[in-house]
């Protein structure tokens, strides 16, 4: 296929000691359920700006410290789609947040507990990562008519660290 849409996206889990920060999404805005903030790398903003800009944009909170955590793409040849989600793990922070978020409600929420909550099935696969050492890459192609994966990889690597000056 030759014609392919490229999507890129960021999303940054906003971690504090044992608790991270996570949007209770609605089924409106699409992707319902509990989800990290995120959103779409604007162009020419490099990938990190984004996920920085969206923390700030969807929570109020301005990042310090930021790590890089991986790689997530998902693929549909049908449509000729190629979604890459960049993630991040932002452990420094400051600011307020904020009272009428604009993605939905925000709440904090102790690591150990997050998975009981209502949340899409890509997120809950995910969501351990952010926390292993290293870096991971995981990649899906999905054929939507049938609905069904074709493909899946998922690899782990060692520890990689971005720090915003």
């Amino acid at each position: 296929m030759t014609n392919v849409n490229y999507k890129m996206m960021t999303m940054c889990m906003v971690q504090d000691g044992e608790k991270v920060l996570l949007i209770n999404r609605p089924d409106k805005l699409g992707f319902p359920g509990y989800i990290a903030p995120g959103g779409k790398v604007e162009f020419p903003e490099s990938i990190v700006d984004a996920a920085i800009r969206e923390v700030k944009e969807e929570t109020g909170l301005k990042v310090k410290e930021i790590f890089y955590k991986g790689l997530d793409e998902f693929c549909e040849p049908n449509e000729g789609i190629r979604y890459m989600v960049f993630n991040y793990l932002a452990t420094s922070f400051e600011g307020e947040l904020l009272e009428n978020p604009p993605e939905g409600e925000l709440l904090w929420v102790d690591i150990k507990d997050a998975l009981q909550l209502p949340m899409q099935d890509w997120f809950q696969r995910r969501f351990p990562l952010f926390f292993d050492p290293g870096t991971f890459e995981m990649s899906f192609v999905w054929d939507g008519e049938k609905d069904k994966t074709l493909k899946e990889t998922i690899k782990t690597y060692n520890e990689a660290m971005i720090i915003k000056s």
